[in-house]
This record gives structure tokens, sequence and C-alpha cells, in this order.
């Protein structure tokens, strides 16, 4: 696997949001999952910078940003 087609390289990965570890971020390609209670908001997956998906991007179609 190319290093540069990985998580951290991915214009879906939002590693500012992240409350992990240094290298970890948030996947924004899918919508939020697992809501850990109906009034809870849903959350988004915590992927490490060296991980990798067949969705990698290097840019957002048509110029999208990260949910807030």
């Amino acid at each position: 696997m190319n290093q540069s087609a990985s998580c951290g390289a991915c214009a879906f990965f939002d590693h500012a949001r992240a409350e992990q570890a240094a290298h970890d971020g948030l996947c924004r390609f899918n919508p939020p999952v697992s809501q850990p209670a109906p009034d809870a908001h849903g959350l988004w997956p915590v992927v490490s910078e060296k991980d990798w998906c067949g969705h990698f991007e290097t840019e957002t179609p048509r110029g999208l940003t990260a949910a807030e």
C-alpha cells in the first residue's frame, strides 16, 4: 500500500477534532454511527494516520468541508 494513500493524507481525515492520540483523527467519509443512547450524538470513526481504506481522496468532492 502506498503510504501517501493513508488516512492521514486523505481529504476525509479530520485530525483537528480527534480527542485521542496525536496520530489519530476522525474519518468523515461516512455519516456518524453508533449512538450510545437515543438522545446522544452519533460518533465519527476514529482512525490512525497510517490506516487506509478504499475511499481515499486527495480532495473533498465539490469543495465540501467536514461537518462540525
